[in-house]
């Protein structure tokens, strides 16, 4: 089995680089609690290219309103269709914000409305158990952006697999810090990004 290389979608509109200390704080968390061979440094991979099908875990965030062009949108529908697992993420945490609402109506044009996930779904359990769903972020604890809890994440289903996974979170500002801080935190808040990689790589 060849080495997992994090990717990160680059799309043509917004601010899709938003968070990049993000994919570093990833691969230490998988090289961290896991057995997988992971390459030391991620990618950045185009959403209207070929090498995005070589990828099975893409990570797409922002601020600003998405829009992508049809060649994005024909790429995005393949590579869910062939066994991707792309996760999108509002890095405002704000449902009224322009990120939000532009990137909903964009997977609604490219794949119909999404399935809410309940919190026994197996990708709370694929590596690290959380009980009560998603994990919450601190944006949300103290009240920044919506000032809301968001307690379910929603997700474009193939086949019972999960090929989009959205979320309200703000995980994007939670992991986007450098991996040696952990050692100052009680517990490492990045463990729900290991399930995440873990549910691409084995489901």
């Amino acid at each position: 089995m060849s080495r997992f290389v994090f990717a990160t979608a680059q799309y043509t509109s917004g601010d899709w680089e938003s968070a990049p200390s993000l994919p570093a704080n990833l691969i230490d968390s998988l090289v961290r609690y896991t057995d997988i061979e992971v390459a030391p440094a991620g990618v950045n991979v185009r959403l209207d290219s070929e090498e995005l099908l070589s990828h099975p875990f893409v990570w797409l965030t922002g601020h600003l309103p998405v829009r992508f062009t049809d060649a994005e949108r024909r790429n995005l529908q393949r590579y869910v269709e062939r066994g991707g697992f792309l996760v999108i993420d509002d890095h405002n945490h704000d449902i009224n914000g322009g990120f939000h609402k532009t990137a909903l109506e964009e997977i609604e044009r490219t794949f119909g409305r999404m399935t809410r996930l309940p919190a026994t779904h197996e990708l709370y359990r694929a590596f690290f158990v959380f009980e009560n769903g998603p994990p919450a972020t601190h944006h949300e604890l103290n009240g920044w952006g919506d000032d809301l809890v968001h307690p379910y994440l929603d997700a474009v289903l193939v086949e019972g697999r999960i090929g989009l996974l959205y979320s309200s979170k703000d995980y994007s500002s939670e992991w986007d810090f450098h991996p040696e801080s952990k050692r100052f935190m009680s517990e490492d808040v990045t463990r729900f990004g290991v399930n995440l990689m873990v549910y691409a790589l084995t489901r």
